[in-house]
């Protein structure tokens, strides 16, 4: 879960101003958690005290009204009675990651993560990019390889994860679809060395990339477990208390075995 809160903040920085390169500082005065952290510690909290996840993102999320929602969830996140909007936006994968770290099983984690989004991203490329994310997540955290994640998230999604970091940098741009986000985030991932290279890799895309360094790293996390020390660290200072407080609790629950 700390991976994809490192992600969002890293990519906080170039979300405005997208870059094209992997030189670039992990910190900087400037990173900031977005909407991206808010809502994942939300998806969290729900699971650790057993709230819906409606309550506890509307609940969350509206102590940060100012972290970058997109129109459409802002307007979700404020009503009295909000329904579902048949979102397709990549807010339903960027926030997931708690699902793949604490359910066991497939079948839980796919259900799971259809749960997370469907309150407001219920499109299917919504739903489909959030259980995708979580997938591959729990894929990752339970020893299968690169490939196997490769073939079972391509196989079971239609994501083409047959292309290159290298390959998609050049004519990608500013994408906040789960269709347009969630295949660059796993193949930032899969061409990858380490957990900071998979971040530099997704950033370096020149996307919407908070989103897609979030998504990256809740998967790298998984994978290269644990996120550097000092990447740790410099999150722990940037976490508000209560956001902090939920993540610690998460770790003591579900991810220390």
């Amino acid at each position: 879960m700390i991976g994809a809160i490192a992600g969002d903040i890293i990519g906080s920085v170039y979300e405005r101003f997208p870059i094209k390169t992997k030189d670039f500082p992990l910190f900087s005065p400037s990173s900031t958690f977005t909407d991206d952290t808010v809502l994942t510690a939300a998806i969290a909290e729900a699971m650790l005290t057993g709230r819906s996840y409606l309550d506890c993102l509307r609940e969350i999320g509206r102590r940060y009204p100012n972290v970058g929602y997109g129109g459409n969830f802002i307007r979700w996140l404020l009503s009295e009675h909000p329904r579902p909007y048949n979102s397709w936006g990549n807010g339903s994968a960027m926030r997931v990651s708690p699902v793949g770290f604490a359910f066991t099983g497939e079948a839980a984690v796919l259900r799971e993560a259809e749960k997370t989004a469907a309150v407001s991203h219920n499109h299917p490329e919504g739903i489909k990019g959030a259980q995708a994310t979580a997938l591959a997540i729990w894929l990752a955290r339970t020893g299968r390889s690169k490939e196997e994640i490769r073939e079972r998230i391509s196989g079971g999604f239609g994501y083409d994860l047959d292309r290159s970091v290298t390959a998609i940098r050049p004519s990608y741009s500013f994408d906040i679809s789960c269709q347009g986000t969630v295949p660059e985030a796993i193949i930032s991932f899969l061409d990858s060395s380490s957990y900071e290279d998979a971040i530099r890799n997704a950033i370096s895309l020149g996307g919407d990339s908070d989103t897609l360094a979030c998504i990256t790293g809740g998967i790298a996390e998984a994978f290269y477990d644990p996120v550097p020390e000092p990447i740790q660290a410099a999150v722990r200072k940037i976490l508000p208390p209560d956001l902090l407080n939920i993540t610690a609790k998460f770790y003591a629950k579900f991810m220390n075995h």
